[in-house]
């Protein structure tokens, strides 16, 4: 032990700490008698800090249709339909949180587009103690839920409230799609859905969702019955996404003539980026309805693709047909004609990174006159407006800006 001190006398400081390390490593344990030090307090842990994302994006846009229907309507488009009119058609506040595994998400619009989003709403009448329920009452909610993430596997979020509907690859926020208009598909198919939903994350490129709703197009539900969905989602990121859905319940109003009528839906897409300058889409959709008048179906598919010809400029092309198949009777679920379909070309120019200026040309044609051209009879309340032309050609030309 003398002989350690003199040469800690001499040595340099890290050397010595170097010595009496090993010492001490060498030292015999303590024993039994001896008490163990104490353990170091642990760390408080800081706390979470709460996940709090706003955005939003406005969206405005002028059509000419090569019609010129005196009524101004570019009908069964959804939400580029009037003729020869600027129209601010969107305008979206969404906030959306996660702390602590608890999670909501708000989202506020106004604007055309609202009114025709929630068209299909069911309408019901109120009583002393309970208000009317109408798509005036709901239209500027676009999305509005709750939930909590569970421990399982990935993550399993179960939410509750109003939310998009997951059939389909298109959205209805115009910057997350390639083109202005939305197909068929999309305007055919729901676009919301009001109940409960939990999805399990499994890995990186699987998640499984499984949802109780009222039906389609429905915050509150115009029968007894709920409808029902899986789907199951594969992701390889940068390269590949495949979605695969199952949709059932009945959707017909209380009273209708095709009774309890029960619905069956089958959906699939797949995205795939082939460069990073190429991407190609194809959504296919499939269902029955045996009803009490026959069987209801329809057939429906889109392909679509997107090139980057330059640094800021896409250019995209979309084909669609949508087949119905309505037994006599029966009313139409989709379209008042047997088929429809259209063609879109669309110039995407975006001169910087969260505004995007798009030029369309659209076809639409349909297996009969359900369209608008020319001088169009009715006045569109009294007397409605009597289609007249069996295809219809726009231009569009829209603008959108996001945060």
């Amino acid at each position: 032990m003398r002989a350690l001190v003199l040469a800690l006398l001499w040595v340099p400081a890290e050397a010595a700490a170097q010595v009496l390390t090993a010492t001490a490593v060498d030292a015999p344990a303590p024993t039994p008698a001896e008490p163990a030090p104490a353990a170091p307090a642990p760390e408080p842990r800081p706390p979470t800090t709460p996940s709090l994302v706003l955005s939003g994006y406005v969206e405005a846009l002028g059509t000419l249709s090569f019609q010129a229907p005196s009524n101004g309507v570019v009908n069964l488009r959804g939400f580029d339909n009037r003729h020869a009119t600027l129209t601010l058609a969107n305008v979206v506040l969404d906030a959306a949180w996660d702390h602590l595994d608890v999670l909501g998400r708000l989202a506020l619009q106004v604007g055309s587009t609202p009114s025709t989003y929630y068209l299909a709403e069911p309408t019901r009448a109120g009583a002393g103690g309970a208000s009317a329920t109408s798509a005036e009452l709901w239209k500027y909610v676009q999305q509005a839920f709750v939930g909590y993430r569970f421990p399982v596997l990935g993550g399993l979020s179960v939410t509750a409230g109003v939310f998009l509907s997951p059939i389909g690859p298109e959205s209805i926020a115009v910057k997350d799609g390639w083109a202005w208009s939305r197909s068929n598909l999309f305007f055919g198919l729901p676009f919301y859905h009001t109940g409960l939903r939990g999805a399990l994350v499994v890995d990186e490129r699987w998640t499984v969702t499984l949802g109780l709703v009222n039906g389609w197009n429905s915050v509150v539900d115009n029968n007894d019955e709920k409808s029902v969905f899986g789907q199951l989602n594969y992701t390889l990121p940068d390269e590949l996404a495949l979605s695969l859905l199952y949709f059932t319940g009945a959707e017909r109003a209380d009273g209708a003539a095709e009774g309890r009528a029960w619905r069956h839906l089958v959906d699939a897409h797949a995205t795939w980026t082939v460069s990073r300058a190429v991407v190609l889409q194809l959504h296919l959709d499939g269902g029955v309805e045996p009803n009490r008048v026959g069987n209801s179906g329809w057939l429906a598919g889109a392909l679509a693709g997107r090139v980057q010809v330059a640094e800021r400029v896409w250019l995209a092309a979309r084909g669609d047909l949508f087949w119905e198949r309505v037994p006599s009777g029966a009313a139409s679920i989709f379209w008042p004609s047997e088929w429809v379909a259209s063609g879109t070309a669309t110039l995407d120019y975006r001169p910087a990174e969260r505004v995007s200026f798009r030029l369309e040309y659209r076809h639409d044609h349909a297996a009969d006159d359900v369209y608008f051209g020319g001088e169009v009879s009715g006045d569109g309340s009294a007397t409605p407006y009597v289609a007249n032309h069996s295809s219809q050609d726009t231009l569009t030309l829209g603008v959108t800006a996001w945060f």
